[in-house]
């Protein structure tokens, strides 16, 4: 883990030091999370939070061919139908 100490700018703001962005994968102008946990703050990518997520609900998804998409579509179809 990088650790390195920064100082809070007027205005909130806080460099991310480049060794850290390019550890984080982070460019300019890029949209980033902020958590604030057990008193910390992270800051995570965006594509790290989807990652995050995806294999999360990845977990809970049967790992036979079948399509969950197509499953709710039906569902929704039969839904309407009874309408």
């Amino acid at each position: 883990m990088t650790r390195q100490r920064a100082k809070i700018a007027p205005g909130g703001r806080i460099v991310i030091p480049a060794k850290m962005r390019k550890e984080l994968g982070l460019e300019p102008g890029e949209h980033v999370i902020l958590e604030c946990v057990d008193g910390e703050l992270r800051v995570r990518s965006l594509r790290a939070a989807v990652k995050r997520a995806q294999d999360f609900v990845r977990r809970y998804i049967p790992d036979d061919d079948r399509s969950l998409v197509d499953e709710l579509i039906a569902e929704r179809r039969q839904e309407a139908a009874r309408e």
